[in-house]
């Protein structure tokens, strides 16, 4: 569809909200950032899975890439709280190891992958670089990132601790990351907004899943605008 197209039926279609509710979108969605996106590898705890969603959804980001090698990517409704909606979740499950595919998806659209785990020539959130569209890889809760997902990364970043244990859980190193990167991409970075077609994009996405009978409806105006 034409982004014209979308750009009338988005227009028509918001009339079936509230004015605050397409206000709330449009809001929510000047905030909303692909300068960043967060990438999770072989993640199988549904409420670490969800609060990572919660995450993206509260701090702006709008794309997650999700890595299935030998885990299920599994929701918890109760805790992802309706996150998932207003988020684009990208899977990868077509072979027995894909990470390789989402980290060559992601080069190609001008990411780059940052791996989120202590190395020798690993920096601070605050340290790291910005000026590149970047991609966060969390690993799985146990083993953490495979071997072939650090070699394939273009640098590492860590969260400093001083305390006895050496990790933290993922859903709350994916919060920590966004807190300190997100306000730092909006101050520094040129462009980091979506794109008028990426939010028109979103935006009729968002009011389709909001509005009964989205499908009917949107058959309907098209054919009555012969669009």
């Amino acid at each position: 569809m034409q982004a014209h197209h979308k750009n009338i039926l988005v227009q028509i279609l918001s009339s079936y909200l509230t004015e605050d509710r397409y206000k709330k979108m449009k809001t929510v969605l000047g905030q909303r950032t692909r300068h960043l996106t967060v990438v999770l590898e072989d993640i199988y705890q549904p409420h670490n899975a969800s609060a990572v969603l919660r995450s993206c959804d509260c701090f702006g980001v709008q794309d997650v890439h999700i890595i299935e090698n030998l885990n299920t990517y599994e929701i918890n409704p109760d805790v992802v709280m309706g996150a998932s909606k207003w988020l684009n979740l990208y899977k990868y499950n077509n072979e027995s190891f894909n990470t390789p595919s989402c980290f060559e998806m992601l080069k190609e659209k001008g990411y780059k992958i940052i791996a989120t785990s202590p190395h020798k020539h690993d920096c601070l959130p605050e340290e790291l670089p910005l000026d590149q569209k970047t991609a966060l890889v969390f690993g799985n809760e146990h083993k953490g990132l495979t071997h072939e997902a650090r070699q394939m990364a273009d640098g590492f970043v860590r969260i400093p601790m001083t305390g006895f244990t050496e990790s933290l859980n993922i859903s709350v190193s994916v919060a920590i990351f966004l807190y300190e990167l997100t306000p730092r991409i909006r101050k520094n970075v040129k462009n980091w907004q979506l794109s008028e077609e990426e939010q028109t994009d979103i935006l009729f996405e968002w009011i389709t899943k909001s509005i009964k009978n989205a499908d009917l409806l949107v058959s309907m105006i098209s054919k009555q605008l012969r669009i």
